[in-house]
Formats: structure tokens, sequence, C-alpha cells
């Protein structure tokens, strides 16, 4: 069982919005708090933001004001909401899960308790 299922990636054009869902187990979802990171093509993993279970976030300094991270706790299921993409907002984008305290910030993936199989984001000018 995939314990993080992301969807709703896709090739827009600079300028559009795209929503970005993840589909979670209850394993990975109750209480935990919930990560989007991005793998820009040939570039090492960042974090886009974070959601946590009482709704605190936080976002990279790139996405703020363009980029939301929201939860629907009855559904399991975690968004972002990406407006005005930029052509350097393509990226290979993971949705994360995790228990602990991060032991350093940024967190990386290995941080990471559970992890989803990544949805394309493409952005032309």
């Amino acid at each position: 069982q995939e314990e993080l299922v992301e969807s709703g990636g896709g090739a827009v054009q600079a300028g559009d919005s795209l929503r970005l869902s993840c589909a979670a187990s209850e394993r990975s979802f109750s209480g935990a708090t919930m990560y989007w990171f991005r793998q820009p093509p040939g570039k090492e993993y960042e974090i886009v933001g974070r959601l946590t279970w009482s709704a605190e976030t936080w976002y990279t300094d790139s996405v703020k004001g363009r980029f939301t991270i929201s939860r629907d706790k009855t559904k399991n299921v975690v968004y972002l909401q990406m407006t005005n993409l930029k052509p350097e907002d393509t990226a290979l984008y993971y949705c994360a899960a995790d228990y602990g305290v991060p032991s350093s910030w940024p967190p990386g993936p290995n941080d990471m308790d559970y992890w989803g199989q990544g949805t394309q984001v493409t952005v032309s000018s």
C-alpha cells in the first residue's frame, strides 16, 4: 500500500495556476506534519513548505505569496495550491509526512517518515 500518492501535475504556461493533491493513508496523515518538496531538473531536492497538524505553515522564500498548503482532514488529503507559476517552478513535486522534529532546518528527504512518488510540474514561458 502506498502511503502518499501525489496527483495534479502537468504542463502549464507562466502565470497559470495548478493544484497538487496528496492522498495519504491514515498512518501517514493523522497527526503528521505534511511537507511539499521539489526537485528541479538536474538539481537537489528543496523544501517548498510545510503544514503542521495544528495548521502552522512555513514556505520557502521563492514561493511565499504564490503557494498555499492546506489539508482536508476528512479526506486525508493535502493540497499545494500554486498560483502565478514561473518557469523556475518546473520540478518534480513530492509530498512527505513526518511525525518528528527535524534535526536541522530546512529538513531533507531523509528526515521524512513517508515520501510520495512525485508528480511533474512543467512551466513554460
